[in-house]
């Protein structure tokens, strides 16, 4: 099964800058394939953290991760620079799937792309709510075109399975309710 060419760095909007690490590479000589999701981590909060919408101690809502994905094409390895590209793929009501590119420093091809989808709850509750206002002007900004901003009456719809129950976040055993 053929799969499509990974996307190129036309199709993000932010771009971070990470060195790896020599505990990055694995016994094969190259980068580990869990590194490539601590780089999605690290790309996405960096940039929620510069935006104002990420108070690790006291903010609400607050980003659950409910998915992530990556597909691999070319290896990095330490020493090597690397060049994060980030995008909002899909905007909802309470959610924001980014779409994030792994390139080495100056290389035009991907070494990796992969997704990563945030539900935002209350700290407290733990329930999906609505993204705010000012939030969501922030998350378009890096939203690419011609991607879907869901309305919110349409998305609203979508949150619900195909049973009719309704997507619930509760409070994790071990994590709490914080």
């Amino acid at each position: 099964m053929s799969k499509a060419p990974l996307k190129g760095r036309d199709a993000y909007k932010v771009w971070r800058e990470v060195a790896t690490r020599w505990a990055d590479n694995d016994a094969y000589g190259h980068v580990n394939n869990v590194v490539y999701y601590s780089f999605f981590d690290t790309a996405v909060n960096q940039w929620l953290i510069e935006q104002g919408l990420l108070d690790i101690a006291k903010g609400d809502p607050i980003g659950l991760v409910v998915e992530t994905g990556c597909r691999y094409a070319r290896s990095l390895t330490y020493p090597q620079a690397v060049e994060i590209g980030l995008a909002v793929e899909e905007l909802g009501r309470s959610s924001v799937r980014y779409r994030i590119g792994i390139f080495g420093k100056g290389q035009a091809e991907a070494a990796a792309e992969g997704h990563f989808t945030h539900v935002y709850v209350g700290r407290a509750s733990r329930r999906p709510v609505e993204l705010p206002a000012a939030w969501r002007k922030m998350f378009e900004t890096i939203l690419m075109p011609g991607e879907p901003a869901l309305p919110l009456e349409k998305e609203e719809k979508q949150d619900e399975r195909p049973d009719g129950r309704r997507l619930r976040v509760r409070p994790h055993s071990v994590l709490g309710t914080d």
